[in-house]
């Protein structure tokens, strides 16, 4: 009979450490999979969010809206040039034309990506998720 408890007992343990040790390799992979719009939210609110606003609209006939907009959403690598190089002159976007200037922006290639996969997961835009890679090919470019 002890031999059957005892059995049991070590059955229960495995069971109770297996169970223990999965939610922290589950909560590792869903950290990994959200990092980057968390820390692009965090490059946001330091870097874009006095002009672009916490709601991405911008500020009508200053700075144009980074919600919904056909200008950011149609062509990355011209979002991810804006960001790195700044930006001057008349643009459209939603149909507005703005004419305010943009400054560089001293962002590592990673914060880039960050910030700008958080602007395209956010406020309707379509989703584009930028890497590093993709940042780095087009610095230096104008």
């Amino acid at each position: 009979m002890k031999k059957i408890i005892l059995g049991v007992a070590a059955i229960a343990l495995t069971i109770g450490l297996y169970s223990f040790t999965t939610p922290v390799k589950t909560e590792k992979v869903t950290k990994v999979a959200i990092d980057n719009p968390v820390k692009g939210k965090e490059v946001y609110a330091k870097t874009c969010i006095a002009c672009h606003q916490a709601n991405g609209q911008g500020v009508p006939n200053a700075f144009p809206p980074l919600a919904k907009s056909d200008y950011l959403n149609k062509d990355t690598n011209r979002a991810i040039k804006t960001v790195l190089n700044g930006l001057s002159g008349p643009i459209t976007v939603n149909g507005k034309k703005y004419n305010a200037m943009m400054t560089p922006q001293s962002l590592s290639d990673q914060q880039v990506a960050d910030v700008l996969t958080y602007v395209y997961s956010s406020w309707g835009n379509n989703g584009t998720k930028v890497t590093a890679a993709m940042v780095k090919a087009q610095r230096g470019k104008k």
